[in-house]
């Protein structure tokens, strides 16, 4: 890893970390689904950040790039969230957040690489 990308990869790591458990918590603890079962909504939050994990802890460009790809839908989630629903307001804004740390660090980390994904 470059010393220049040695930034924004880190910026990318606290934004998967911090969706990670917020996406945890939000589901679990802060507000649960009534009408759906914890262990689905879990499954169906987590999994996408689950599946270019492991390229993107050791420092693949391709997993980077599709991480990025996958935080505009967290992205869009959190936009959504934020418009329609007052009492979780504050956890989607910092989802959106989050996804745009992902996003922006991942793919300047891949842009100050030097190479393609």
């Amino acid at each position: 890893m470059k010393i220049a990308s040695d930034f924004p990869y880190r910026i990318a790591l606290v934004g998967f970390f911090g969706l990670f458990a917020l996406l945890m918590l939000w589901n679990t603890i802060l507000t649960p689904a009534s009408e759906l079962p914890v262990a689905f909504m879990l499954i169906l939050t987590i999994t996408p950040l689950l599946l270019p994990m492991r390229g993107f802890l050791e420092g693949r460009l391709k997993s980077c790039a599709w991480l990025a790809y996958i935080s505009l839908i967290y992205f869009m989630h959190g936009c959504s969230e934020a418009y329609a629903n007052a009492n979780t307001r504050q956890f989607a804004l910092l989802e959106i957040l989050l996804s745009l740390m992902i996003f922006f660090g991942a793919t300047f980390y891949i842009r100050l690489s030097g190479t393609r994904a």
